[in-house]
């Protein structure tokens, strides 16, 4: 079967962590927050642990109990450290390594359609691909803005609605337990990364079906897709 006349695909990707390297951004917006409403921050690691999860959860998880009142404030003084380190002339957030070859690539081929599941708000994905001219290639974009947080399936699930791709024919691509676990619940393929946030052992406890080193073993799993539907 060749790729022209295979079952049509949707390839949905997590962006932080697996497209874009943003940790250091998170993680500063993050004790930022925390420091700014006088709350002892959470270590790096906790933070860089949490990314993957809407913001609102994310900070929740992070926050002690006593101060899940100031909730709603360390959101927002968080989106305001992050948007002030986006506008900074040596702000840096940058694509990880064979990201944008392997999305011309599948991008261009006619039985894909490339998807995005993330935690990111719709602003903070514009800003993203508008920076990095990355909306050429995707036809279904999922964010925190628009369902319930990972691992939830209502982004996967909402993409498979909206492209009619059949659940089979679903590969989502992440780095964290988040993105696994949201794969899992939406009865689509879950594919790990080890270049993310979250260690081998985590992926695999959550589900992971896969785990790949490079962007360029995405074509593999497809081929094998292939395969199985041919027999």
């Amino acid at each position: 079967m060749t790729a022209d006349s295979a079952e049509p695909k949707l390839v949905i990707f997590d962006c932080d962590g697996t497209l874009v390297d943003s940790q250091h951004i998170i993680i500063k917006a993050m004790k930022t927050a925390f420091e700014a409403l006088d709350i002892v921050p959470p270590p790096d690691n906790e933070i860089k642990n949490i990314i993957g999860l809407s913001l609102e959860t994310a900070v929740e998880a992070l926050t002690p109990k006593a101060e899940l009142a100031k909730l709603g404030r360390l959101c927002e003084v968080f989106k305001a450290s992050f948007i002030a380190q986006r506008e900074l002339p040596d702000f840096h957030e940058p694509l990880f390594y064979g990201a944008r070859e392997i999305l011309q690539e599948l991008a261009g081929r006619d039985d894909i359609l490339l998807g995005v599941a993330t935690g990111k708000s719709r602003r903070g994905v514009d800003k993203l691909f508008e920076r990095e001219n990355l909306a050429q290639f995707f036809f279904n974009i999922q964010t925190a803005d628009d369902a319930p947080s990972k691992p939830h399936p209502g982004m996967i699930l909402q993409a498979i609605e909206q492209t009619g791709i059949l659940s089979e024919n679903v590969l989502m691509i992440g780095d964290t337990t988040f993105d696994m676990e949201m794969a899992v619940n939406a009865k689509v393929a879950a594919i790990g990364v080890r270049w993310g946030y979250h260690d081998e052992q985590m992926l695999r406890g959550a589900g992971a079906h896969r785990l790949i080193d490079q962007f360029s073993e995405i074509g593999n799993l497809l081929a094998a897709l292939d395969q199985t539907a041919c027999q």
